[in-house]
């Protein structure tokens, strides 16, 4: 019997461990010692900031990318009776917020290398009852929305883009969440932009924009800092049943800077990603894709594909040397039709999305975020290699 192997690291690598720099804590501290805690004027200016680095014409800023898709599918006019397609590989709340509406969730196996929604399965979907496609930019790599796009027009679908991993992606030069009607966005602990829970919605219409910020505060015509704030006081009415889905500015203080940082932090989760791709090039693994030209990644995710049979070792058991190694590491995802839920509620059977089927079985997220230092990669790196070269029989 072997001796057991050391790990490679002795404090544990936390997956998807952000990056928070001085300036980004000092705001924070500005949002508190000025009594303003809140959405506010910090919020606002995160919203405009957001949308210029989109180029979009409106953003409102909410709670989560889970309330940015359920407000966009409220205004949207989704609801009973009505069909939304979207892929059968995201997570959990691409489809609730469907179900949150009234309107019916359908599925559509994925492509083999993106792990995005496949265009080819896509018509075939499509009823006198679809109203929306939501296309979810799996990992960072964008839909191919030429064709979604195409699709959409010819039957009059909506659009509402998930793009809870997509804030830096770019598709023949155009922005990820500037496709659709709606485009939604996660600022989730994880993400490439953090402010703990968050989340943005933009929006073509001034009007759909406008009726977003209302419904993500109660339904009300003005929120606390047109209430409260320097212009004086400005009694509101209620005009919706609304949500309580708003911003905080201690949230949106978080992001400011990383808004204007996030292409610095892009090139270096470009650079993680280059040196995974060359140190595990000759390993027995799936590797992600590089982006051809005209497709920009956001590199949010770094996902291997695990083939027992290929290695001769369960990706259970991968998993678990992972963490005895001290990394961090996650799946993305169990898919859609796999849950019991789905299965008890539209009886989902995983093998009728083989694709998504294979690719959510196999799946591995390693480490990838701007705060990963280089010894940080070098531990990931030596753990898979060492593991992969412990199999017996290898």
């Amino acid at each position: 019997m072997n001796p057991p192997v050391p790990p490679v690291r002795d404090q544990f690598l936390v997956f998807g461990k952000p990056i928070l720099e001085e300036e980004d804590i000092q705001e924070v501290v500005e949002s508190l010692r000025s009594g303003w805690l809140g959405t506010g004027p910090k919020t606002t200016r995160f919203e405009n900031d957001f949308k210029a680095y989109k180029n979009a014409p409106h953003a409102i800023a909410v709670n989560s990318c889970t309330a940015a898709l359920h407000l966009s599918l409220l205004v949207a006019g989704l609801g009973p009776g009505d069909e939304v397609i979207t892929t059968a590989m995201t997570f959990c709340a691409t489809v609730n917020t469907i179900l949150y509406v009234g309107a019916t969730p359908v599925l559509v196996d994925i492509d083999p290398w993106t792990f995005n929604m496949d265009p080819d399965r896509i018509e075939a979907k499509i009823t006198p009852r679809t109203k929306a496609i939501v296309p979810v930019h799996y990992g960072g790599y964008p839909c191919d929305m030429d064709r979604i796009e195409a699709l959409a027009q010819k039957h009059g679908l909506m659009i509402i883009e998930d793009c809870a991993h997509a804030i830096e992606t770019e598709y023949h030069g155009r922005k990820a969440g500037t496709f659709g009607d709606f485009g939604c966005f996660s600022f989730y602990v994880t993400k490439n932009l953090v402010t703990g829970e968050g989340g943005m919605v933009l929006a073509k219409s001034a009007e759909q924009a406008a009726r977003i910020k209302t419904l993500a505060l109660h339904g009300m015509t003005h929120d606390a800092w047109k209430r409260f704030g320097t212009e004086g006081f400005k009694q509101y009415q209620v005009v919706e049943i609304g949500y309580k889905y708003n911003m905080m500015d201690i949230q949106a203080a978080l992001g400011i800077h990383q808004l204007r940082r996030i292409e610095r932090s892009w090139q270096r989760r470009r650079e993680i990603w280059n040196t995974y791709q060359q140190a595990f090039a000759s390993l027995p693994l799936q590797l992600p894709i590089e982006p051809p030209a005209g497709i920009r990644h956001a590199h949010h995710l770094y996902t291997i594909q695990w083939d027992e049979a290929r290695i001769g070792m369960p990706r259970s058991h991968f998993l678990d040397a992972m963490k005895a190694h001290n990394i961090g590491i996650s799946v993305h995802y169990l898919s859609i039709p796999e849950h019991p839920l789905y299965q008890e509620m539209f009886g989902w059977r995983v093998e009728d999305y083989p694709v998504t089927e294979r690719v959510s079985r196999q799946t591995v997220s390693l480490p990838m975020s701007a705060g990963l230092s280089d010894q940080d990669v070098a531990d990931v790196i030596a753990a898979v290699t060492g593991i992969i070269a412990g199999v017996p029989g290898r």
